[in-house]
């Protein structure tokens, strides 16, 4: 399989997984603990920021595998 094939597949499994009714509630949560919270406070070690980034990038991983499934 071509690696074009895997990606696809695999943003259909991650598109599967997230809308069911069980994923899209573990969605909603992620979304709500990790993009709807500021990512860093002044007087916070700029450490601070670099890490929720990173924690908001697995968010935005799985909602872009999601939209690039459904086109």
């Amino acid at each position: 399989m071509t690696e074009p094939n895997k990606q696809r597949d695999l943003d259909t499994l991650y598109a599967l997984v997230f809308t069911s009714e069980a994923g899209a509630k573990v969605l909603a949560d992620l979304e709500n603990k990790y993009l709807e919270q500021p990512t860093w406070f002044p007087g916070d070690e700029a450490s601070h920021g670099f890490h929720r980034e990173g924690q908001n990038s697995v968010v935005r991983l799985i909602k872009e595998r999601i939209k690039r499934a459904r086109t």
